[in-house]
């Protein structure tokens, strides 16, 4: 009578994980240049920078009038504004020739290339034409009616990181930028093959004692969802000599080898018999204590997993999922997410127009667990509002989700619940969330994260909001720039008890112009500035409210508010972009942006761009591999290479 053999031995599933995993070789795979149509769903294994701005001009948001903004102050609807209508109209796709003077106004249509010396845009809905007068009923600001160019994407800006999926959203960012192709981590190649003599292939005549191969398929498509390239072999019959040729051929043509059945070592199962004389090392693990799932086999070939799933469907991709998922995402450097709503609480107040349903676009990031528990609701994750308008595709493909606003809601408060509709599949936070000053250095530095397998999250707010949001425990990490006045010093008189200041590196700040403009030629940084601040056809470019910048420029203006004052722009690239394409002609910003736009740059200061941790977020591992980042040698030098010291 033929011996029913035992399990080699039964181990915990730590032990299994543990025996398993250090045996493997686990790195992606090698990157491959594929081209833009067939990147979808593919992992990037290189940062994708802009090499153009988006938009590439400063553009309408819709049909009106160019205007400036200061002409339109005290319009309304019984007393407009009159201004002299020009005779001529900019559509689409042309350049406007010469520049609006104080007083008029020109049409324009949407997406049409704003002139210069316009800073608005009055919709058409709100004026009326007379006697070659524009009657202007609603006043604008400066930036209103209009997206500038560089607002959305910026040349030079990292706009997707290496170890990002990449779905629709993320395809339409390559496409805005021109990419055409796009360096992508090569998908694991996974053996697919089923045994025994009982198994049909969907399909065939059902048969007595027969089944049909469901493993097969579900193996399949679960490896296509985690971003592999199942190759699947088929059935084999109970012959050893032709399961082991298979295995082997599977062995020299795939990464990951899986086979179904045949793990209990019955006489007439034959899995792990065609396995058990692989070398190097072999077997590690036959058997593990799982309901269901006990009999699985793990075991490698020269760093290549090679497992043997439970016959069972259930069984099978229980530890399909348990054993073999985490490999396949660790080869193929990401994985795949699956759709919901998650409730969040607004971290900011929010103005709607009421009469119209309004869909916001938020990121999510998880809150402190001591707001949590003083919080009735408990709600564990806050939603931070993404703007930059309709016309954004990169606000689509760095959000988490998005809320939908009742048409009768005129604003949301800041607290309130949300309903958040995720974008992604089964949605999980990021390893590090980093909200504050934006810096390429910290692009590099979060891309060199990803890079050894934790996910970021970056949102854009300022040094300020991002000093607030560590304080409310709503981040890992806040990139500041903030110069204290009185002491002169920079970002450490800002920092409270509870948060943990970890030193950055410099950057030094200064005016940025075009080669060649006289009035800045030869001139300091404050002298320069001096001289123009009151010439009325010498425009600037500001930066945000509450950035480390914003606070500089100011210091340096003394209460004076320059022609361009009150246009923002949310980043150094952002200025850099505004003097590169004529519509300002001096900014403020730092010297590495300025070298890749080609500008020349008058030394202003250096300041500290630092980083600010929750105390109680200090030991994290991700923090831990930051900080571990930042005293690397090579890192220091790329950083260097960047403009920052």
């Amino acid at each position: 009578m033929s011996q029913q053999h035992q399990f080699l031995d039964v181990i915990d599933r730590d032990e299994a994980h543990r025996r398993f995993h250090a045996v493997l070789e686990l790195s992606p795979l090698g990157e491959e240049s594929v081209p833009i149509d067939r990147a979808l769903g593919r992992i990037l294994a290189r940062d994708v920078m802009a090499a153009v701005d988006v938009p590439s001009f400063d553009r309408s948001n819709f049909d009106g009038f160019a205007v400036r903004a200061e002409d339109t102050y005290g319009a309304a609807e019984e007393t407009p504004c009159r201004l002299a209508l020009l005779d001529q109209s900019i559509p689409t796709g042309t350049v406007p020739q010469g520049e609006l003077s104080a007083k008029t106004a020109v049409v324009i249509a949407t997406g049409g290339m704003l002139p210069r010396g316009a800073d608005a845009v009055v919709m058409i809905e709100h004026t009326d034409v007379e006697a070659g007068k524009l009657l202007v009923r609603r006043a604008v600001h400066a930036g209103g009616g209009i997206s500038f160019a560089g607002t959305d994407i910026a040349s030079g800006e990292t706009v997707l990181r290496r170890g990002d999926l990449l779905t629709s959203r993320e395809t339409g960012v390559l496409a805005a930028v021109g990419v055409d192709r796009v360096s992508v981590w090569r998908r694991p190649r996974v053996a697919v093959i089923s045994t025994g003599d009982e198994i049909l292939q969907p399909g065939e005549l059902m048969r007595p004692g027969m089944v049909f191969d469901s493993n097969g398929r579900i193996l399949a498509d679960a490896v296509r969802e985690l971003g592999g390239e199942p190759v699947e072999y088929g059935i084999v019959r109970d012959d050893l000599s032709l399961l082991r040729q298979r295995v082997i051929e599977a062995l020299s043509e795939c990464d990951v080898v899986l086979l179904s059945g045949g793990t209990s070592k019955g006489e007439g199962d034959l899995s792990y018999r065609a396995i058990r004389d692989l070398r190097d090392p072999g077997i590690v693990a036959h058997g593990v204590a799982l309901k269901p799932g006990k009999p699985i086999c793990l075991a490698a070939s020269q760093g290549k997993p090679v497992v043997i799933l439970p016959g069972f469907p259930t069984s099978a991709i229980f530890t399909f999922h348990e054993f073999v998922a985490p490999v396949l995402r660790r080869l193929a450097a990401g994985s795949i997410e699956t759709a919901s709503i998650r409730p969040a609480r607004l971290a900011l107040p929010i103005n709607s127009e009421v009469g119209r349903t309004e869909y916001l676009l938020v990121g999510l990031v998880p809150r402190d667990r001591g707001e949590i528990d003083a919080d009735p609701t408990g709600v564990p994750l806050a939603a931070y509002p993404m703007g930059k308008g309709s016309g954004s595709v990169t606000t689509f493909s760095h959000a988490d989700g998005f809320v939908t606003i009742d048409r009768h809601r005129e604003r949301l408060e800041r607290a309130e619940i949300v309903q958040v509709h995720l974008l992604s599949r089964d949605w999980r936070a990021a390893d590090l969330v980093a909200i504050g000053s934006h810096c390429v250095g910290l692009d590099y530095l979060l891309g060199c994260l990803q890079e050894t397998g934790f996910r970021t999250k970056f949102l854009a707010v300022g040094s300020t909001a991002g000093l607030e949001a560590a304080g409310r425990g709503e981040c890992d990490l806040a990139g500041i720039h903030l110069l204290d006045p009185e002491t002169g010093r920079y970002n450490r008189p800002f920092v409270p008890a509870d948060l943990v200041l970890i030193p950055g590196y410099g950057r030094m700040q200064g005016v940025v112009y075009r080669p060649g403009d006289l009035r800045f030629e030869g001139q300091t940084a404050e002298v320069a500035v001096m001289r123009v601040r009151d010439d009325p056809s010498c425009m600037m470019v500001n930066r945000n409210q509450g950035s480390g910048t914003r606070i500089l420029i100011d210091r340096l203006l003394a209460g004076a508010k320059p022609p361009g004052y009150a246009v923002q722009s949310r980043s150094h690239n952002g200025v850099v972009a505004a003097v590169v394409q004529g519509r300002a002609d001096w900014g403020v910003a730092i010297s590495g942006a300025a070298q890749r736009g080609g500008l020349h740059f008058l030394p202003l200061t250096e300041e500290r761009y630092d980083f600010v941790v929750p105390a109680g977020r200090v030991d994290r591992p991700a923090i831990q591999r930051f900080k571990d980042l930042l005293a690397d040698p090579d890192v220091r030098q790329q950083l260097k290479i960047l403009g920052l010291v």
